[in-house]
Order: structure tokens, then sequence, then C-alpha cells
């Protein structure tokens, strides 16, 4: 059965619920202080690509093509790549910011995905990050617990109790302190590549 996400007119429908309620503030805080050479990683149907600021080079990734069609007809001039966050087809370095909004929930091998992200970053780059995890309260994690096989089916992979910015650390980032909003389970944060001498030198 495909899910939600593997439906893109109805996942667009979906969100622009969601926008209407809050959402779209959060994509706009995500993608208006990206900068330089920027790839935003399951891009999806392209809700986030209009909102990034004049001047920013853009490339969106997404492995499924219908949902990239869409995104097409929304951001015409911004080139997009069908490939999995998993296996990055792009150069060591070759990017000053990476995106990731709703995405991490999904994806087969999170830690794999995140280590390519920290590979095709900058020494200096910055992961930014929209997501939905894991609750801190223990009912609430429970529910999560108790619903994720069923979400997970209807959804076509979202996993609603990720626990995301615990992945994000051990594939070597460390998050900003300072740059983190937080609503119940949705969160939006930044981080950096740890460089291996640091990260060695802490084992």
């Amino acid at each position: 059965m495909r899910g939600i996400e593997h439906i893109p007119w109805l996942y667009d429908s979906v969100m622009s619920l969601a926008d209407a309620l809050g959402l779209a503030h959060w994509r706009r805080a995500l993608a208006h202080t990206a900068g330089g050479c920027v790839l935003e990683v399951g891009c999806g149907t392209g809700r986030n690509l209009p909102l990034y600021p004049p001047g920013v080079d853009v490339i969106g990734l997404d492995p499924d093509l219908e949902s990239l069609a869409r995104a097409r007809r929304r951001a015409p001039h911004v080139p997009l790549v069908a490939a999995r966050v998993e296996a990055l087809p792009f150069r060591e370095g070759a990017f000053d910011t990476v995106v990731s909004s709703l995405v991490f929930c999904s994806v087969d091998d999170p830690v794999q995905g995140l280590r390519e992200i920290r590979r095709v970053l900058r020494s200096e780059g910055q992961l930014r990050m929209l997501e939905h995890v894991r609750s801190s309260r223990p009912f609430r994690a429970w529910l999560q617990d108790r619903v994720q096989p069923l979400w997970t089916a209807l959804s076509g992979g979202c996993r609603p109790n990720r626990r995301t910015e615990a992945m994000v650390e051990e594939a070597g980032f460390r998050i900003d302190p300072h740059e983190r909003e937080a609503v119940h389970v949705l969160k939006r944060f930044s981080a950096h590549p740890i460089s291996d001498g640091i990260r060695s030198g802490t084992d």
C-alpha cells in the first residue's frame, strides 16, 4: 500500500493544512537564514524551495520522482536531483548548508544519511533541521510507540518516535544550544560538524 508521503497531491493537501495551522512559520525560519550553497535533502514537493532568500544557490534532492515533478512546478529554476540521503551524489565539502525539513522520521538508515550530510558539508558548514521527534514526556512517548507501526504503514514510512537529535550527535555533529526552537515534539535546530581530531580527542 502506498502511504501518504508517496501520493504527492495528498501529501500537499495535508501539508497545506499544517502550514495554515502554523507550520509555515517554522518553514520560513528554517530557510531564511540558510546561506551559501545549499542542499535541501528530502525536498519532496518543494514547499520550502521558494522560501530561500535571494542569492542563495539551492539544490533540491528527493528519491521520489513524482514529488520532484511537483517540486519542479513550484520552483522551476531550482536544480533537482533524484537520490537518497544515504547515498548523496556529491563530492566532499560541496555545501555550506544542508537543510532537512520533516525528513528524518522517514529515512531508512538515518545515521548513515546524517553521516553523508556531514561528508558533503564544508568544515564550517551548518545542518539546519526541522523535525518531529520522540516526546520527552513518558506518556506521550509511550503513545508514539504504540501508534508507530500503524502510522508508519499509513504514512509510507514516517516513524513518530525517533530520537533524531541523538542520531545527529551520533553522526558527528554538535547541536547549537542557542539555535533551537521547540513546541511539544516539533523541533527546529542547527548543528555543526565536529572535526575528526576533536572527536578522537574526546573518545
